[in-house]
């Protein structure tokens, strides 16, 4: 018996859910490393990690949750992304392997410790500027023959995935950097406080040169923003409004509303790019539809998920309630 509802949809939501939860999260602790060779001394970069040690391995999960989910419910995106983005994939699995494990060895290193200093900013922002990388070359969509890649190995680097690689790099710096604001005290967070505007000002930037990129490259997005007067313009807007409440609760000094504020730029500017593609998960051909597994296969797997889903809510919830407040010296570890 077929369900009565869209599994399809169902999915789409799940795995953007699951992809938005992983930049949210994991985001402000490649931050804390993007920002770590330019921290004021040793002991704020003590603080940095201590910041997220009870978090940065537990925020990970969704990016298995998010790739697991991908390849299970729409076979099709793994048969072209992966041929497509074989070496920015292993870049980004590179980079997160080496922050993994510079960020456990650092806490026992003495002579060598600079050494994993190096190790997790490197991993930190090279994963970063991975990410923003594949995110600039779904914008700029794949050639196809039939359901396979055709094009090269190297195709997805290109000035604009560059630029959008950058512009990661200075997003999760800005998550945080405002995340340090909130987890720290004294000179370090005084730091954070004047750095802030400018890692904004820069992710300002870069999402500007998107939005004007995209319409010219690809006429369904133009008709999708400019062909009527549409629903969607309201998304840039609040994106907006999220950056002009970063700048002001900086100016105020205010400890929490930074980080929730840089979070509502992520989060709008995510759902902006999202409504722009839709409802294609492999542009410029594929839509959800044309990459979905079978609906068997999508029922089978969804039972697991919806079982799954919010263990993970929990723990990550409970993990942020216990380590909730400043970081005091010698933090967590």
């Amino acid at each position: 018996m077929e369900p009565t509802f869209d599994l399809t949809l169902i999915w789409a939501f799940i795995i953007g859910f699951g992809i938005m939860m992983y930049v949210l999260m994991d985001g402000f602790v490649l931050g804390q490393g993007i920002l770590f060779p330019f921290a004021p001394d040793e002991e704020s970069r003590d603080t940095m990690m201590n910041s997220v040690a009870p978090v940065w391995d537990g925020n990970g999960t969704w990016l298995v949750l998010g790739g697991a989910g991908l390849l299970a419910a729409f076979p099709l995106v793994y048969a072209v992304f992966l041929p497509a983005l074989y070496i920015g994939v292993f870049l980004l699995l590179a980079g997160l392997i080496f922050r993994g494990i510079a960020f456990e060895f650092r806490f026992k290193a003495n002579q060598s410790k600079y050494l994993w200093n190096w190790a997790f900013a490197g991993g930190s922002t090279v994963a970063a500027f991975a990410q923003g990388a594949v995110v600039g070359a779904y914008i700029q969509g794949f050639e196809t023959e039939g359901f396979a890649y055709s094009g090269g190995a190297l195709d997805w680097l290109t000035p604009f995935t560059v630029i959008t690689g950058l512009g990661l790099v200075s997003g999760y710096a800005l998550l945080g950097c405002t995340w340090l604001i909130l987890k720290s005290e004294g000179a370090l967070q005084e730091w954070a406080y004047n750095l802030a505007p400018k890692l904004l000002a820069g992710l300002l930037v870069v999402f500007a040169i998107i939005g004007i990129y995209t319409p010219f490259v690809d006429e369904f997005v133009k008709e999708r923003w400019f062909d009527n007067l549409s629903i969607i313009w309201i998304l840039p807007a609040l994106v907006l409004l999220c950056a002009l409440t970063v700048v002001r609760a900086v100016k105020k000094r205010s400890e929490g509303v930074p980080f929730i504020a840089s979070m509502g730029v992520f989060l709008f500017s995510y759902l902006a790019l999202a409504a722009s593609k839709w409802p294609y998960i492999v542009p410029p051909k594929f839509t959800i539809w044309d990459a979905a597994s079978s609906t068997n296969s999508q029922l089978f797997l969804l039972l697991g998920f919806l079982f799954v889903i919010p263990i993970i809510l929990g723990y990550t919830s409970w993990s942020y309630w216990v380590f909730r407040g400043k970081v005091k010296q010698g933090g967590y570890h």
